[in-house]
């Protein structure tokens, strides 16, 4: 098993920037998958962003070129750079982490983006 513990999350300006951090209690280097989703109050939950073990990335349209997923192995931590921060990006983030065995969530960490 494993837990994750996002933070970073809070309220922000329209153009902003957040890092969001995703901690786990245990190494990640066997995860091939770490990502972040996120779910606006009254809409599903959306996949956000990916990074594999080997460290490529992918993004949803909708912040492809604003926001930026890491992973620091040695850490044991993924991050989410968002930048540009839009009123629609306000959202609960969590970050997902998947091994060959099993996939894991954290409790998620509330950004608002409000002027």
């Amino acid at each position: 098993q494993v837990q994750l513990v996002e933070s970073g999350g809070g309220l922000e300006q329209p153009g902003g920037s957040l890092r969001l951090s995703c901690a786990a209690s245990r190494s990640i280097f066997s995860f091939y998958s770490m990502a972040w989703y996120r779910q606006a109050p009254e809409k599903e939950r959306e996949w956000v962003a990916l990074v594999g073990s080997a460290g490529s990335t992918n993004y949803a349209d909708s912040v492809k070129g604003r926001f930026t997923i890491s992973r620091d192995n040695a850490k044991n931590t993924v991050y989410l750079q968002m930048n540009s921060l839009k009123p629609e990006d306000t959202a609960v983030y969590y970050c997902r982490a998947c091994s060959i065995s099993l996939c894991a969530w954290g409790q998620g960490t509330l950004v608002t983006v409000s002027s």
